[in-house]
């Protein structure tokens, strides 16, 4: 890595300033430039539980950082949130039809908090292989779009997530 790269990250580090202290914070791991970050609970949050509401967004283009909230709308976190890993076996939920993120199962504080890419995500910017272990991994996670029906039924969907399947599945019908 270029040495005005590893400068503006150490920088970025040390001005750093947590968007929900008391609820989750920001693990760093690995080398600058790594893309090995994750969030972890400061606290318990009871499966159910609101974990963060959906605030200070900003509307944006489908990148590897957004987040898709309707059939044609991505956004932008602008907080730790951007932080919440992929796993197909969730500890949470990015509820976009109420803007919050909750607790899909008990999180316990030190707990990393995660959520299932393809229950917002049609076709990602940047698919990418997943190694969550889980019985219900879907190995290359791309989006809704590339997944089997029978094998999103699993998890809990976004509405327009479940709209693009519906329509798709009566395309194919």
């Amino acid at each position: 890595m270029p040495n005005a790269a590893i400068e503006e990250h150490s920088q970025d580090v040390n001005n750093y300033k947590p968007t929900h202290p008391t609820y989750f914070r920001v693990v760093r791991q690995g080398s600058p430039g790594e893309f090995s970050s994750k969030l972890v609970a400061e606290r318990a949050f009871p499966k159910g539980s609101v974990i963060a509401a959906l605030e200070g967004l900003t509307a944006g283009e489908k990148r590897y950082s957004s987040v898709q909230i309707s059939e044609n709308e991505h956004v932008e976190l602008n907080s730790d949130l951007l932080y919440m890993n992929h796993s197909c076996d969730p500890s949470a939920l990015m509820d976009v039809d109420n803007m919050a993120v909750t607790a899909a199962k008990d999180i316990h504080a030190g707990d990393e908090i995660t959520f299932f890419y393809p229950s917002t995500e049609w076709d990602m910017a940047q698919p990418f292989s997943c190694w969550c272990g889980s019985p219900k991994c879907v190995q290359i996670v791309q989006g809704a779009h590339h997944l089997p029906s029978e094998v999103l039924k699993q998890f809990q969907l976004s509405k327009h997530i479940s709209e693009l399947i519906a329509r798709r599945d009566a395309a194919s019908s």
